[in-house]
């Protein structure tokens, strides 16, 4: 047994000073505080007050380390996961850029290895069922409209590991879409889409439980028609994907959503494309040329952001700066995308039981260490 002690710890009920994680097996066995007696005879480590979290969980990530899900290729999906692990992210959804058909199925398939192999946590078809007048830095020529086929080919090459689809509920077909992945147990979110609040309302009820990106590609609410963004918004039942990284959306913006939703209807995630973790320079996102200019990815030729150069690590400071509460923050960055993708009995808390999957913070929460199953993939100093 491994007793990490002396630590500030981020717990579903509140945050704990002087605490201490108990650690067996790969899972967490026992939490407690300074009045409640450790376990005897582990190997402590003192963590001198250094802050603990659950591992995070990112719903929604295209690349990194210079590489691309999308691609296929062993060695970039190997190298894009270990970027964000190192960032904090112990468990992710690979996320698939629109593609032709048998692109999308082909690196479908390559994930789909990965996932069984225990790296990945599951896989993210960002279409190909999107709106091509909203489709940001998706390639609108390799969009399609609702096909009952086309999504049973998707759910067959991803072998099961199919946890989340996006699509654009105004499309001709969507809602009963909607349905089918919803009964293969797929969750579905809405997103690249310009649905109005009553169609939106309608793939909900179909439904529809995430927003992906919330604000970006989708038209913002008027006074006169609330849009996709307000019925996400209102729907108790629905989690919002925010990108916290000043650029997708503003700090105030990302304040008042946590305000207005609470912190159990939010999921922070990273959208995070090739060059996070790299830098400027020219990529690809799916079929699209993508350059990135301090940080910003855009399509050429449209301007369009394209996804980020975001990790979890530096959205977590990014939204307590912005004044979100740590404890709300962590939770969104852990158990509510957990929980929306139904992992949450496995991972996001620190919580006897779960996977030891779980971070440590330094005072500026920097990354200090970072345990996946209770071995340590990088040990606090």
């Amino acid at each position: 047994m491994t007793l990490l002690s002396d630590a500030t710890l981020v717990l579903p009920v509140g945050v704990v000073q002087g605490g201490w994680v108990a650690i067996a097996a790969g899972r967490i066995t026992a939490v407690g505080g300074p009045e409640r007696s450790r376990p005897r005879d582990p190997d402590v480590l003192d963590l001198g007050g250094c802050w603990v979290v659950p591992g995070f969980v990112d719903l929604h990530v295209h690349g990194g380390g210079g590489q691309s899900y999308g691609s296929g290729e062993p060695a970039a999906i190997g190298a894009i996961s270990s970027l964000h692990r190192a960032h904090g992210t112990t468990s992710a959804l690979a996320s698939l850029a629109t593609a032709p058909l048998d692109e999308m199925l082909r690196a479908a398939a390559a994930l789909a290895d990965v996932v069984e192999a225990g790296t990945l946590t599951g896989i993210h078809a960002e279409g190909p069922f999107l709106s091509p007048a909203h489709a940001g830095e998706q390639d609108p020529a390799a969009m399609l409209v609702p096909d009952a086929d086309v999504l049973t080919q998707l759910i067959n090459a991803c072998r099961g590991h199919l946890r989340v689809l996006t699509l654009a509920p105004e499309l001709p077909g969507a809602l009963e879409l909607v349905r089918r992945a919803v009964d293969r147990g797929v969750a579905v979110a809405v997103g690249h889409t310009g649905a109005g609040y009553e169609r939106t309302l309608s793939a909900i009820d179909a439904g529809a439980t995430l927003a992906t990106h919330l604000f970006h590609a989708q038209p913002g609410p008027t006074q006169r028609e609330p849009g996709a963004v307000g019925a996400l918004l209102e729907h108790p039942d629905v989690v919002v994907q925010l990108i916290a990284d000043g650029i997708h959306l503003h700090d105030a913006l990302l304040a008042m959503v946590f305000r207005l939703c609470g912190a159990e209807r939010v999921a922070l995630v990273t959208d995070a494309m090739a060059a996070a973790g790299v830098g400027d320079g020219r990529y690809e996102v799916g079929s699209r040329q993508v350059e990135v200019r301090g940080g910003v990815a855009l399509v050429e030729g449209t301007g369009a952001v394209a996804g980020s150069t975001l990790t979890q690590d530096a959205a977590l400071r990014r939204a307590v700066d912005a004044g979100v509460p740590l404890l709300d923050v962590v939770t969104a960055l852990s158990a509510t995308p957990a929980r929306a993708i139904g992992i949450g009995d496995r991972v996001g808390a620190l919580v006897p039981g779960l996977a030891a999957d779980l971070l440590v913070l330094g005072p500026g929460l920097e990354i200090d260490g970072v345990m996946v199953g209770g071995s340590w993939l990088r040990a606090p100093h």
